[in-house]
């Protein structure tokens, strides 16, 4: 068989699974918003630094016996974390056991996700089941997997060095928003493929000018959103609208506004708070134009943040109560699916 006879069976569409793919890049999806709900958890109880080793292959399985514990805990115990922080308040094995398990199945949650990507796009390699086009696209996601695992491990390492107490903010924002990104990737080519499954000679939906201005307003809300966790800014104020009895806090401005924008809690929590409402002004917009389109995109859309406002509120002003925190954090998952969703009704093409 000759090479172009070859090529011409690889993209026989009576060959390829654009339903199939589709279902399966949806299912990777709602993996990833677990992933986002057990890293909120992790980070809520202060779990992340637990584990000081990146072991891809051995560190799967948790300690076995009270040796391994052991040897688990000295690890912890030499963190400035530990020294600083949790020993001096007292932490013991049993206590170690409880944030390690957070770290732990937050790392096995990703091994699984990878595999559950890995092996189901080889198979679908293999029986020539991937439409033409969608080869490179479906690798970079997994690539993007991958380099998810990196920054958190960055993330982590961030935290274990000098005299630190915590992982660098800065590198919690880049491994929360590129989940965010592998996210909204997932479901705008799961939505690709169904337009292919309906009709074979359906074109990928294009990027809009609309999508990308929406797109850079909640950027920087989920970017100061990440930087409010990883600075624990959430507990600067228990109040809202207003913070410590103003509508402006007080906060150390002596190196400059932009120092004081990407480091100080209070500046960084009054930002995320009402540039919040920049976010849901242009997701309103949005929603109305995709709305004609695809009433249910429009819908899912304002439901999302709307939600997230609540919970965000809520989240203040119960002093940041852990599952109140955890739903805020998923939600803002669940929003940026719903823009991809609508992003791409904006996009499709006739």
């Amino acid at each position: 068989m000759s090479p172009q006879v070859l090529k011409t069976a690889a993209q026989d569409p009576a060959q390829t699974r654009p339903r199939a793919i589709a279902l399966w890049l949806l299912i990777v999806a709602a993996m990833v918003v677990l992933m986002v709900a057990v890293g909120g958890i992790t980070r809520l109880t202060e779990s992340g630094l637990s584990i000081t080793q990146w072991n891809p292959v051995s560190g799967t399985l948790p300690p076995l016996d009270e040796a391994q514990w052991q040897q688990e805990f000295d690890l912890y115990r030499q963190t400035p974390e530990y020294r600083n922080e949790t020993g001096p308040a007292g932490m013991d094995l049993a206590a170690f056991k409880f944030i390690f398990f957070w770290e732990w199945f937050h790392r096995l949650l990703g091994r699984l996700i990878g595999i559950a990507f890995a092996l189901p796009l080889a198979w679908f390699w293999v029986r020539r089941a991937i439409p033409a086009g969608y080869k490179l696209r479906l690798v970079a996601l997994l690539a993007l997997g991958g380099l998810q695992g990196v920054f958190g491990w960055f993330m982590v390492r961030s935290g274990l060095s000098g005299e630190m107490t915590d992982v660098s903010h800065f590198w919690l924002s880049i491994h929360l928003l590129t989940a965010f990104f592998t996210l909204g990737g997932l479901v705008w080519t799961a939505l690709d493929l169904r337009a292919l499954d309906r009709d074979p000679a359906a074109a990928p939906a294009r990027w809009t000018a609309m999508a990308s201005w929406v797109a850079a307003i909640l950027f920087v809300q989920l970017l100061l959103g990440a930087w409010v966790a990883g600075l624990n800014a959430g507990l600067a104020s228990d109040s809202w609208p207003l913070m410590q009895g103003r509508l402006i806090p007080e906060y150390d401005g002596a190196r400059g506004f932009f120092y004081a924008a990407t480091h100080d809690p209070f500046l960084i929590h009054f930002l995320h708070r009402w540039w919040a409402w920049a976010a849901v002004a242009a997701l309103i917009v949005m929603a109305r134009r995709v709305k004609p389109l695809e009433r249910r995109a429009s819908i899912a859309i304002h439901s999302a943040f709307g939600t997230q406002i609540l919970l965000g509120i809520a989240t203040v002003m119960t002093g940041v109560a852990l599952w109140l925190a955890v739903a805020h954090q998923v939600v803002g998952a669940l929003l940026v699916a719903c823009f991809a969703w609508g992003a791409h009704v904006l996009g499709r093409r006739a």
